[in-house]
């Protein structure tokens, strides 16, 4: 027998607005102390009353839109009833008959196709989240912390469309891209931002017919995965697992598992014969919520650049290669710089000292710049743990170096020299390369002297030259090379071994 995999996501993330779902106290992931965002509303105490934050509101709208979603204009909050330990009220404010968006798609990479796969996205509500507890080891009591208890929690929810751990982490990295791009949420994992919830069961299917066994089968959840890569590695565990289990003849268990990195496995965490009832019912202290098309479409004009948008856009304007442009889109702070990178170096008005390149070479350009900033800026900046925005080397600086380096005034060496001072020191390229003597010889009168001496002297690789060895001629520019103390330009110097040894 063969067997389908059917996978289903549901995605949680803390939205970055300034203070919580219902009330005014802040809404800071960073805060080192417990129990201090807190207040009688958040903590649930008798008499208080809850009032919506509408920029949360806002923020699950922009993100709908993004998704493709059909936004309600007309939906309420309601109470959702079970009992935890870090759920101050006993129940928490959620949405369940309408939620704010629905019936959405993301579009990811086909491993099996050129065409795009759809993901369908069921829904995204609004809800507010609940606190954290501490375990601690050896010790017969737990800690709770409520500082989270009430920020703003979006939940989307999909379609079983996934039937591989591969594609489940390209929609995940997207949708964290996409909530990034719209300032809608930090979505660090890290930090518990973003949650990623699987279930996943195997379908018995026919091999080799157009028929399928409608019957599914018995569904595993699998929480608490603070990573993508986990996500990823447990769907991948369960479908193998799974799989074993039903060719032995045994059955799948409906339970909820985790997943143990250190084990790359996953494991029972507890058994699920049946659902909760939460006893849904409109939330009596918040008023409906209600929206006019004028409301949703300015809302719309105020979204940001999507990923998919900047890829297309890298592409058309700036002409580099699909790895570079998913490196910028990837960091978003990296592809911000570049992009004002760019933008210095078609300003020649401040790059006075060497002519403007042709339009036809500007590409080239964009894709030196693109090089030097991603081997060797980037690298600096993580060593520090910084943006590149954040270092001494301004977007300008960086561009009067780019264009140094495309008219030859200075060899890619020469330029690691010059990037690396400027990195430590702030100071211009123009006064580094002054300073070190650094200033590559392209001068065709002065290299002559050169290659005439390196010709004169190396007859036999003149000579094997001539016999069609290719390798001869690098060995002449290296010896150019070392008579000039490696301040010769190594392209002119090509250019005329060329002509004197024809």
């Amino acid at each position: 027998m063969e067997y389908k995999p059917v996978i289903g996501l549901e995605i949680h993330a803390e939205l970055n607005t300034k203070t919580k779902m219902f009330c005014d106290s802040l809404n800071d992931p960073d805060e080192k102390h417990p129990n201090v965002n807190v207040c009688p509303v958040c903590m649930g105490h008798p008499g208080t009353l809850p009032v919506t934050n509408f920029e949360a509101v806002k923020k699950v709208i922009i993100a709908g839109l993004a998704l493709n979603c059909q936004i309600n204009k007309g939906t309420f909050f309601e109470r959702k009833n079970y009992f935890y330990p870090d759920l101050p009220k006993g129940y928490q404010i959620s949405q369940y008959q309408k939620p704010l968006c629905q019936n959405g798609v993301l579009e990811i990479p086909n491993p099996k196709s050129q065409i795009p796969k759809k993901i369908r996205i069921t829904r995204i509500h609004l809800e507010e989240d609940a606190g954290r507890l501490y375990h601690l080891p050896g010790k017969d009591y737990s800690l709770v912390d409520f500082n989270r208890a009430g920020v703003p929690l979006m939940e989307l929810v999909t379609e079983p469309d996934f039937e591989s751990g591969q594609e489940v982490r390209k929609f995940a990295e997207e949708l964290q891209l996409i909530w990034k791009y719209l300032g809608v949420s930090d979505a660090d994992m890290e930090k518990g931002q973003l949650r990623i919830e699987v279930n996943i069961s195997l379908r018995p299917e026919i091999p080799n017919s157009k028929f399928q066994i409608p019957k599914l089968g018995t569904k595993v959840e699998i929480k608490n995965l603070n990573s993508i890569k986990f996500a990823a590695d447990a769907v991948d565990y369960e479908i193998k697992r799974q799989t074993e289990l039903l060719d032995k003849g045994e059955k799948i268990v409906q339970e909820t598992r985790g997943w143990d990195e250190n084990k790359k496995a996953t494991f029972s965490q507890r058994s699920k014969e049946e659902a909760h009832d939460y006893r849904y019912f409109p939330e009596p202290d918040l008023p409906p919520l209600k929206f006019t098309d004028a409301e949703i479409a300015v809302i719309k004009e105020g979204m940001l650049e999507l990923p998919v948008q900047r890829r297309a856009r890298f592409k058309e304007q700036y002409g580099l290669p699909d790895t570079d442009i998913n490196l910028f889109v990837a960091s978003k702070s990296l592809g911000d710089y570049f992009e004002h990178v760019a933008s210095e170096l078609l300003s020649f008005d401040k790059l006075a000292h060497l002519k403007k390149p042709p339009v036809d070479e500007q590409g080239k350009l964009f894709k030196l710049a693109a090089n030097y900033i991603i081997t060797e800026l980037k690298r600096m900046a993580e060593a520090v743990s910084a943006d590149p925005a954040d270092t001494k080397i301004t977007p300008e600086m960086f561009a009067d170096l780019v264009v140094r380096v495309f008219h030859g005034q200075i060899s890619s060496s020469g330029a690691q020299t010059v990037l690396k001072e400027m990195f430590e020191t702030g100071v211009s390229p123009e006064k580094i390369i002054k300073d070190k003597d650094l200033e590559q010889v392209s001068s065709v009168g002065e290299l002559e002297m050169a290659v005439d001496k390196a010709i004169a002297e190396n007859r036999q690789a003149v000579e094997d030259y001539k016999k069609g060895k290719e390798a001869s001629l690098k060995f002449l520019i290296g010896m150019v090379m070392r008579e000039s103390k490696g301040k010769a330009n190594p392209q002119v110097v090509a250019e005329i071994l060329n002509q004197k040894l024809k």
